[in-house]
């Protein structure tokens, strides 16, 4: 009989969370998983799935005056916020029983409870004010991360929302300004617009999106406006105060802003208050990440974390990823590190972005010579109908190799057009091979492999 009580213990029912618990218990390993909300985690409950949902609500009016241009005879009608909302709930719920009966059926113990150390190998569980303890040979931190408020603006944590909130509004605001210009907050922006709020971005910085590529921020800057999102940056909130129904906004540049609601889009911190780390020796680092090692390995060998509360690259499916590089090393006698390097991703802005690879400026500073095609256009759809809307796409071609680093795609289903470009990316595959592949006419995809403007 094993001295502890679990093989592994997981703390965070989260997407990595999960497929480690099930994929060790299915090892034949005793596993037990402490979740305090409901299984699923950030992506199915408070991210990734229900913003999706969102984004396809807020992407109709556009669909329907495309109708209209094709000659249909309809009219956008009337967006009936409760009943979208009481579907989703219902959606959430279903998935989250899913990810549950999952760990069930792998034979994981999973407790309705918050986790927290007591000793390197002991945990307290803590549920409606009852305690118990359990021990665990190895243990995997995986509580991911949290939308946080800056304590400095005073009014920010009476009045403003987090994007946690904004699944549960009672009500749609006519007015909302969003302070940030990450990907949440742009994501947000075009949701609410699409879904007839007035919207207005508020960003301290120069150009929205920081970390990506220039044009692509440029370019989703333009799209957005052309949308009706008004934009504001160098701009930044100092106070907020809140009369009757209506939200004051003090900025730095000695204005004021009034408007319905205010979403903070302002930035996420790893979720490590309430773990007891001090117990255990572990101090985050300066972000409040959890240090590990290319293994996800803490300070302490039978330690393990991944996800958002390791704050590498955080992304749900790196973190599924991290899970199995965690069995495998943990339990297989396999040591793996998870590959970190091109990793695609999309934004659900509207347009959306897809982006793999290195950016112009990051391979500028890289000190790598670099030859760029881009392209701009129009899609079949929007000039049938006279949008004004143009998709952007852009290659970084090393001009020494020929391998194409990084591709960055502006436009109409962005994300599903980047999963496959990063392959190619992740492959190492040249400019001439993409040239060498036969285009899927007639497509917006095609122009990603008939792009021939360089740039001089």
């Amino acid at each position: 009989m094993s001295e502890f009580d679990f093989d592994l213990f997981v703390i965070g029912a989260g997407s990595g969370g999960v497929r480690a618990a099930r994929l060790a218990a299915n090892l034949g390993l005793k596993v037990g998983v402490a979740e305090e909300d409901r299984p699923g985690g950030t992506c199915v409950l408070r991210g990734c799935v229900p913003k999706k949902f969102m984004v396809f609500a807020s992407e109709v009016p556009e669909q329907i005056d495309a109708a209209r241009g094709f000659g249909w005879d309809v009219s956008l009608g009337k967006f009936d916020w409760h009943h979208f909302k009481a579907k989703q709930d219902a959606e959430l719920t279903r998935l989250s029983g899913i990810y549950g009966s999952n760990l069930a059926r792998a034979g994981a113990e999973v407790i309705a409870a918050h986790a927290a150390f007591k000793d390197e190998h002991t945990l307290v569980l803590t549920s409606q004010g009852s305690t118990r303890e359990v021990t665990a040979k190895t243990i995997l931190v995986a509580t991911g991360g949290w939308p946080f408020l800056p304590q400095h603006c005073p009014g920010v944590l009476e009045h403003a929302l987090t994007s946690n909130d904004m699944f549960k509004l009672e009500k749609l605001p006519s007015r909302m300004v969003i302070v940030g210009g990450g990907y949440i907050a742009v994501e947000f922006a075009g949701v609410m617009k699409g879904l007839g709020v007035d919207v207005t971005l508020m960003y301290r910085g120069e150009k929205i999106l920081r970390g990506f590529d220039t044009e692509v921020r440029d370019h989703l800057n333009a799209e957005m406006k052309l949308r009706g999102i008004h934009i504001m940056t160098g701009v930044d909130p100092v106070k907020l105060h809140k009369e009757g129904d209506i939200v004051t906004l003090h900025l730095n540049d000695g204005t004021t802003f009034d408007t319905d609601a205010v979403l903070y889009a302002s930035g996420r911190k790893p979720k490590t208050e309430g773990l007891g780390l001090d117990a255990i020796g572990i101090t985050p680092d300066m972000h409040g990440a959890i240090p590990v090692d290319q293994y996800s390995r803490t300070s302490h060998p039978h330690i393990y974390a991944i996800g958002d509360v390791t704050n590498r690259l955080n992304l749900t499916p790196v973190a599924i990823r991290e899970a199995v590089a965690f069995v495998e090393t943990a339990f297989k006698n396999n040591p793996t590190a998870y590959d970190y390097e091109n990793v695609p991703t999309a934004v659900f802005s509207q347009p959306q972005i897809g982006t793999v690879g290195l950016s112009e400026d990051e391979a500028t500073a890289k000190g790598i010579k670099v030859d760029i095609y881009s392209t701009k256009f129009r899609m079949m759809k929007a000039a049938f109908n006279g949008f004004e809307s143009r998709i952007f796409m852009k290659l970084v071609v090393d001009a020494a190799s020929d391998v194409v680093l990084g591709a960055h795609i502006v436009g109409g289903d962005a994300g599903e057009v980047i999963q496959l470009a990063g392959i190619a990316v992740k492959a190492r595959l040249t400019k001439a091979q993409w040239d060498a592949t036969c285009a899927v006419h007639p497509t917006a995809a095609e122009e990603i492999v008939t792009i021939k403007d360089k740039r001089p």
